[in-house]
């Protein structure tokens, strides 16, 4: 990884960018931390609010992590609304927190955010703000897909009228990380996910098969910890506990960069190459989470679940080294 001092690739271009309004959808968590800082130190975004889910830690636990994030950012009004404690089907919500610790921030002591949230909910939130700004807002999903699934209910237009939605999720013809079918934020709402995923909304897809090319090696964290970069004590510190799981569950010496992966893909998406086809998600039995994509490599003589939906874009190639070296740029920078 290159950061700051190396080649600043992406910050020069992003800076010309026109300003884009956005929303995060999130379940802070070690990761989703640090792509929230990155969107947080990006001039090209305006961000209007985090909304958040269960997934890295309760839902709960993500809007405390959410409010303390803004205001370490020098962002205490952006509005934090909470969402759903639960899946579409109810039940128990499935929690991450040995990936993340119980306070979803790699278990190191934090202070009490001065903020509140807001009063109205995560799915009333996505719904308003886009309808305030029709064809304007794009929405980064960083975890399980239930508010969004939520709001394209309440809202029979929020699919047509979101600008794009980019979701971190599924495992497009390679192993899971939640069993070798699922991805964990598929896995933990799937009926939410076929929601969204068929809602004709503009949509790209960062499955793990690409996060997981995009490691922070223990040497690049090394460089990290000892950079001028605004948040990377911070970031080092809660990293710790997250390294130390990807030894333990996939012998990486190092992190995978899912959450930052999936933020690039939303304000570099020249770093990316896209599948666009039928995403449908598995929602029970042994493959429960699991996502298909219909490559179009076949003229189908008969109707089946795929047919009759609005393709997405799923991410199919990423350039890694310039990839990281953007990611390295906005962790790293002062």
């Amino acid at each position: 990884m290159k950061g700051v001092n190396g080649a600043a690739i992406g910050l020069d271009k992003a800076a010309t960018a026109a300003t884009e309004k956005v929303i995060i959808d999130t379940d802070p968590g070690i990761d989703d931390s640090m792509a929230i800082l990155m969107a947080f130190q990006s001039p090209e975004l305006e961000i209007l609010g985090l909304t958040t889910i269960f997934g890295n830690v309760h839902t709960d636990v993500a809007t405390r992590n959410a409010l303390l994030l803004c205001e370490m950012a020098g962002h205490p009004d952006t509005p934090v609304a909470e969402g759903s404690y639960e899946p579409l089907k109810g039940g128990k919500p499935r929690v991450a927190d040995f990936v993340h610790g119980s306070n979803g921030m790699g278990d190191i002591p934090l202070s009490t955010p001065k903020g509140q949230k807001a009063e109205k909910s995560a799915p009333e939130f996505l719904v308003d703000k886009v309808s305030e700004n029709p064809g304007a807002v794009s929405i980064l999903a960083l975890g399980p897909l239930t508010n969004l699934a939520l709001a394209v209910k309440r809202d029979s237009y929020f699919a047509s009228k979101v600008k794009r939605i980019v979701i971190l999720g599924g495992a497009f013809f390679s192993a899971g990380n939640v069993n070798p079918a699922a991805e964990a934020n598929i896995y933990s709402d799937p009926e939410a996910a076929d929601v969204v995923f068929t809602c004709g909304a503009e949509i790209a897809v960062v499955g793990i098969n690409i996060t997981t090319q995009l490691i922070l090696t223990d040497e690049d964290l090394d460089d990290l910890r000892l950079s001028k970069g605004r948040h990377a004590k911070f970031i080092s510190d809660i990293c710790k506990f997250y390294r130390d799981w990807h030894v333990a569950s996939d012998g990486v010496h190092g992190i995978f960069l899912h959450d930052p992966v999936s933020f690039a893909a939303l304000v570099r998406p020249d770093l990316f190459t896209f599948k666009k086809g039928v995403v449908r998600v598995e929602t029970q039995g042994i493959c429960m989470g699991h996502t298909l994509l219909d490559q179009g490599l076949k003229r189908w003589n008969s109707s089946n679940p795929w047919t009759g939906h609005s393709p997405v874009s799923v991410a199919w190639t990423v350039n890694v080294p310039k990839a990281l070296s953007f990611i390295g740029d906005l962790l790293m920078k002062p």
